[in-house]
């Protein structure tokens, strides 16, 4: 069953973003294909990670987290954040054009198609996984104009 179902998701696709929190003086992050939009009043959105994660250790701490939607071109950053035993954010974004949000002060990467920061306010244990529930507190920038970059079929993949 657990094969198959993997193979079910695979065929919706799904966005791809980093999420990135600052914790003390180290920057963490991930890839993402779980951020979902939950609610327009107020803006919040959803984002699932491992349980065992240490990302999800440090977001029960900090509550304060960006997440920035990749675009078409973004792959080797969204495969850097994806690696297994990756170093820290800061090391992973090195050459690639990013800053600090006002609001997280968690880094975010630049050139996406959008990029926004939150704040947890609901954390949901879910099997495997930990649900983020986190109200957008500032919109970075949206850049419609650019092709978003999505996961399909267990690979990433422009949408043309």
């Amino acid at each position: 069953m657990r094969g198959l179902f993997t193979e079910a998701m695979a065929q919706a696709a799904a966005g791809v973003a980093v999420v990135t929190v600052r914790d003390g003086r180290d920057d963490l992050g991930v890839t993402v294909t779980s951020l979902t939009s939950v609610s327009l009043d107020p803006p919040l959105v959803l984002v699932g990670l491992t349980s065992t994660s240490y990302l999800t250790e440090v977001l029960l701490r900090r509550d304060r987290w960006a997440a920035s939607l990749l675009a078409d071109g973004q792959q080797a950053i969204a495969s850097r954040f994806a690696a297994a035993g990756r170093p820290g954010a800061r090391l992973l974004l090195s050459g690639a054009a990013h800053h600090r949000g006002p609001h997280s002060d968690a880094l975010v990467v630049d050139g996406g198609v959008a990029a926004i920061e939150v704040e947890t306010t609901q954390v949901v244990p879910a099997g495997d996984h930990t649900l983020f529930i986190a109200e957008v507190r500032n919109i970075d920038y949206v850049n419609a104009a650019k092709a978003p970059f999505v996961r399909l079929r267990g690979r990433y993949r422009p949408v043309l």
